[in-house]
């Protein structure tokens, strides 16, 4: 039998039931369509948490204080509660370390911060001219801190676009404009640009002063709450690591690395631990979704079954009149197929479609990969051979003069 020939006959007894046909092929467009969109999903979140904790800073360690206990060993107040991290701690990380590429010190606290009548309450932080790249922070209008206003602690801040908002309004002029921060009065020199992000760690809900104004007027002490230190590359962030904890441990006189007063935080650490998680959570959703792809196949067996049955009598007459049996084999191995291709094939036009709609209206952030649309491709074949050789196997088995006589 020619290829056309099987095609023309397996487009003709797709059509003859269109009903049954479609419905079948229901199954297959759903399966496809779910693995597509729940791995887009799945990819989507794991993008937006990789993206969102780079945004932080690129190549980042973040040393912080360890825990504050009571007196006697009693209860912990969690890590970062200590005051164990000084200026001369910096100092002489700097002089010491060679193989990191930016050190910004800071100091973090939550005031009220009132002008013209208007109020909001936000996270005040104090740092060095370092932190804008150290922290990949960048402006929307005006500079960020100067060496010379952190080393004569100038009354200037830097304000991030959401404190711009509850203070001005929305997009309202905020450069030149002062500020009161416990009282006391600040200038405003930069906007910094948008990053969104929510909570207390957004740093569009931030204002930034010079360390030493922070530490003179608002603080009142030595202690800083955190040292963010930028790596060269992300390879060289366990070894920077090993480095630090050896000068803060010599600098702080603690013999045993389990005593120390101090906790770093590897970025690099924070990604895989975050992308392992939404991997996992991608792999299930994506098993889920396979639940109906595997129901769609029973679909196609049974619907092929029922087909081998009702053309029995035809099955007999190709064969009396020379088909062979890998004829009959092969008519109903590709009925099956082409009927998962072309459920496959608007399957992954759906996915994608539901992909987009959902990333477009803002539900969650999506990602639609080749891999995925190939895998469900070939999911979508395989379904199609797996599912249909047992019936077309069954069909090139029927014996000629019974099925001739089969009523």
């Amino acid at each position: 039998m020619k290829i056309r020939d099987l095609f023309e006959e397996t487009f003709f007894a797709l059509s003859t039931n269109k009903a049954r046909s479609g419905l079948t092929m229901l199954g297959i467009v759903i399966g496809i369509a779910s693995v597509i969109a729940m791995v887009a999903i799945g990819q989507g979140a794991q993008n937006s948490v990789q993206s969102s904790i780079e945004a932080l800073g690129s190549n980042l360690l973040q040393v912080r204080p360890g825990a504050q206990r009571s007196f006697g060993g009693g209860v912990s107040s969690g890590r970062g509660s200590a005051q164990t991290l000084t200026i001369e701690d910096v100092s002489a990380l700097k002089k010491q370390i060679l193989s990191m590429k930016a050190i910004a010190p800071e100091i973090s606290s939550r005031y009220q911060v009132t002008t013209k009548g208007t109020n909001t309450n936000t996270s005040i932080v104090g740092t060095t001219d370092a932190y804008a790249s150290v922290r990949n922070l960048k402006m929307e209008i005006g500079s960020f801190l100067s060496e010379q206003q952190v080393q004569s602690g100038a009354k200037v801040a830097m304000i991030g676009s959401t404190v711009r908002d509850d203070l001005f309004g929305e997009g309202g002029e905020a450069i030149g404009q002062t500020i009161r921060i416990n009282g006391i009065q600040f200038v405003i020199m930069g906007v910094t640009q948008k990053k969104g992000g929510t909570g207390f760690g957004s740093q569009d809900d931030m204002i930034f002063i010079p360390l030493t104004t922070m530490q003179k007027y608002l603080s009142g002490n030595k202690y800083v709450s955190t040292i963010s230190i930028q790596g060269i590359d992300a390879s060289s962030l366990s070894d920077l690591e090993t480095q630090i904890t050896n000068v803060l441990l010599n600098e702080h006189h603690i013999a045993d690395p389990t005593s120390a007063d101090f906790n770093i935080l590897n970025q690099a650490d924070i990604v895989e631990t975050a992308s392992s998680m939404t991997k996992t959570l991608t792999t299930l959703l994506a098993a889920v979704a396979g639940i109906s792809l595997l129901v769609g196949g029973i679909g196609i067996m049974n619907m092929m079954l029922t087909t081998v049955t009702e053309r029995t009598k035809e099955i007999g007459l190709r064969k009396a009149i020379g088909a062979k049996r890998i004829d009959i084999n092969r008519q109903f191995l590709i009925e099956a197929v082409c009927m998962t291709l072309i459920g496959g094939i608007i399957g992954i036009l759906l996915g994608v479609g539901v992909s987009f709609v959902v990333s477009v209206l803002g539900v969650t952030q999506t990602s639609v990969s080749l891999s995925s649309v190939l895998l469900a491709f070939g999911v979508s074949t395989g379904i199609g051979i797996i599912f249909g050789y047992y019936p077309a196997r069954r069909a090139a088995s029927l014996n000629p003069i019974v099925a001739l006589r089969y009523e």
